[in-house]
């Protein structure tokens, strides 16, 4: 084989520490550039399997409201106030997470009565959740046995008392109540009364 034309001449020729010097520095800027990434960018596999990077506040959703930071609008007296039931979910269909909390003034004996709010966040970070809807007040004497939320429904089992006789210890009536976001406000559905609790 002819050698080409400059082929021999010495200046013409690459030499292994010209691509050595050429390698190191293109690596250097292969590893600089790894580390330009958001601050707060975290990894992720992408379908062809390389790796691409998403923030973490567009993956992190936003917490539901916490009725441990809500004052609500409950007399409790001397005493304190308890959250006995809470469930959280998008009640309105609105993006957001509402929380629906259970609460009654504390006691050692009796079933005091029960008051269901529905607790939205506040537009300010910093302030407490807000009470955006009373389902339950306390002054309709009724305590919530159980609780539950599911597709938007919120359902509740509510023990009351026949007579003013009947001891404050032992609600002998039953009812089951849904509630549900409909035209812009919570309508209360009562399913059919299942009659006194005595022997359940």
């Amino acid at each position: 084989m002819q050698p080409l034309v400059g082929q021999d001449l010495t200046h013409t020729q690459p030499r292994l520490m010209h691509w050595l010097a050429t390698a190191t520095a293109v690596s250097g800027v292969v590893a600089a550039a790894s580390f330009v990434q958001p601050p707060d960018a975290t990894a992720t596999t992408a379908r062809a399997g390389k790796a691409t990077y998403e923030t973490k506040s567009a993956a992190r959703p936003a917490a539901a409201p916490d009725p441990r930071r809500v004052t609500f609008p409950v007399d409790c007296g001397p005493n304190r106030l308890d959250v006995v039931h809470k469930v959280s979910g998008d009640l309105d269909l609105d993006g957001t997470t509402e929380t629906v909390a259970v609460v009654r003034c504390h006691t050692e004996t009796g079933t005091p009565p029960s008051g269901v709010f529905v607790l939205a966040r506040p537009t300010d970070p910093k302030a407490p959740p807000r009470v955006v809807a009373t389902l339950l007040a306390p002054s309709q004497k009724l305590s919530v046995q159980a609780l539950t939320l599911q597709g938007g429904e919120i359902s509740a089992t509510l023990l009351g008392y026949s007579t003013l006789d009947v001891p404050r210890c032992c609600p002998d009536v039953r009812k089951n109540t849904k509630w549900q976001w409909r035209d812009g406000k919570f309508l209360q559905t009562e399913l059919p009364a299942e009659g006194t609790t005595e022997g359940a």
